[in-house]
């Protein structure tokens, strides 16, 4: 059974950084690839980042390549995901999900999400 909690949302100004985390319980990390997804209000879920079981080269959707970063540490069961440089178009609930990348569609594709942290951009 997968479970997964996030926190480290909040409000930040244009320009900023948050980093948000993820605990998991009731299974271990490197089993699973494991990554992030966000929906916008009003708008559809979208993939941010995904990182493989086995720490391979991560994924992150080109919106935010180049700002955000996900590491994950598997002794201590958990995945983070620092966000700089954080716009008004960031804002979203993000959640922690497993994942994995799809060549075929060119996109991480995900599963199992938590609750939800809510991040807001906005001076």
């Amino acid at each position: 059974q997968v479970q997964l909690v996030e926190s480290g949302g909040g409000l930040v100004q244009p320009g900023g950084s948050l980093r948000l985390s993820c605990a998991a319980s009731r299974f271990t990390l490197d089993t699973y690839g494991i990554g992030w997804l966000r929906q916008p209000p009003g708008k559809g879920r979208e993939g941010v980042s995904c990182i493989s079981k086995d720490d391979g080269e991560p994924y992150y959707a080109d919106s935010v390549k180049g700002r955000f970063t996900i590491t994950r540490n598997n002794s201590k069961n958990t995945v983070a995901l620092q966000m700089n440089s954080l716009t008004p178009e960031d804002t979203a609930v993000y959640y922690c999900a497993t994942c994995e990348y799809s060549e075929i569609f060119g996109r991480a594709l995900y599963a199992n999400w938590g609750q939800g942290t809510q991040v807001t951009v906005s001076s």
